[in-house]
């Protein structure tokens, strides 16, 4: 039990607590809002412009819809994908459409909003299996449903929508944004990884520790969500990029990212292959200690090639990106070249299917760095 001489105590700590806790929370919120800045401005300029525009050159009375509309489209969670706003937008106006029609033809009340929403929610899902999408036609065939009909008519509103859809979308295309950040994010994320699979392959081979090896074989296998958000985020760059009149000196980059991407991710699965056998040739090899060594050298060989080739994609530019490109493709060639399963495998049978498996695994590494499929298999050692 606590006695009276410990609460002073205690209750200093729990201050000290409170205090450590609301540092945290403000900082983490000051880096949030700065980060928001921009996103924020956009949001605003935009909004108001939709509304400028639906009144003064439509001439619609407080046309909220358009200014609404470009909020819900532009969003605020980093998803500037085209394909995205485009949805929300059209979810927006079909939503407002089936409001003002049922609204023209049954009138408003609550039998008639809860009708609205039930219709909203049941053709947005025939249209698409998008959440946003259904959430966003049902609540504005809700609030179109509700309100009165505006002065310009029944369908001024979905007009007013169409107007924010537009502007959400010009204002996607033509914000100037760093198209290749995410990108880049997920493939220092991925490659970073990779390294350190290739370094724990060595650790396992010179400790002769199978356990390692399984753990390095969970994390190969675990690549494939990573190189997921590899694909994903190019994607999204990559169709910016194609629409985005701001975007053309990243289109030749991310034409080569995609390459690199493609061949890595078979690379990857090579890796998986490479991973589960190591874990054999620890259990069941009959290689000498100086033998284990030579594999786990080359192992460190192969992760400092894959560390520069990691490096390599956050080059900004299209020259810069060649020049190291072109040093990782040497790192890459060099370790290739040592794949000779008489020399490398001591004439072990599981040692030498390990080194087979990697062949392949750093043919696909290397037309990572662009070379084509042909020359870059002309690079392995003669069996």
């Amino acid at each position: 039990m606590m006695s009276v001489s410990q609460l002073p105590e205690r209750f200093s700590e729990s201050l000290r607590s409170l205090g450590r806790f609301l540092r945290r929370r403000a900082v983490a919120g000051f880096a949030r809002s700065r980060a928001a800045v921009m996103p924020a401005a956009t949001s605003a300029i935009a909004a108001v412009a939709a509304y400028a525009f639906a009144s003064v050159v439509l001439g619609h009375t407080n046309p909220l819809f358009a200014s609404t509309a470009t909020l819900i489209a532009l969003g605020f969670g980093g998803d500037t994908r085209l394909r995205k706003v485009l949805e929300i937008a059209i979810g927006c106006t079909l939503g407002i459409l089936i409001g003002d029609l049922m609204q023209i033809f049954l009138g408003q009340g609550y039998l008639q909003a809860l009708l609205v929403v039930f219709v909203s929610i049941i053709i947005a899902r025939f249209l698409d299996n998008g959440v946003i999408f259904t959430t966003q036609m049902s609540l504005q065939a809700v609030l179109v449903v509700l309100l009165p009909l505006p002065e310009g008519g029944p369908f001024t509103r979905s007009l007013d929508a169409v107007v924010g859809g537009v502007f959400a979308l010009v204002i996607t295309m033509i914000m100037p944004k760093n198209l290749r950040g995410a990108t880049v994010k997920d493939f220092n994320t991925l490659y970073s990884t990779v390294t350190e699979i290739f370094q724990n392959c060595s650790k396992a081979l010179r400790a002769q520790d199978s356990r390692e090896a399984w753990m390095t074989l969970v994390a190969a296998r675990n690549t494939q969500t990573q190189m997921n958000a590899v694909h994903q985020s190019l994607r999204a760059s990559q169709e910016l990029a194609t629409y985005s009149p701001t975007a053309k000196t990243s289109r030749e980059l991310l034409a080569g990212t995609q390459d690199t991407a493609a061949k890595t991710d078979l690379a990857l699965g090579s890796l998986r292959l490479v991973t589960r056998r190591l874990i054999t040739v620890i259990d069941e090899s009959s290689l000498t200690d100086e033998q284990f060594t030579d594999l786990a050298d080359w192992f460190d060989e192969a992760a400092e090639a894959v560390a520069i080739m990691g490096r390599c994609l956050s080059e900004p530019a299209l020259p810069g990106r060649r020049r190291s490109l072109a040093v990782a493709r040497e790192a890459f060639v060099s370790a290739t070249q040592r794949l000779v399963p008489s020399h490398l495998a001591g004439g072990d049978l599981q040692a030498e299917a390990l080194v087979m498996l990697a062949r392949p695994m750093m043919v696909d590494f290397i037309q990572a760095t662009g070379v084509p499929e042909r020359e870059a298999s002309e690079f392995l050692p003669k069996l």
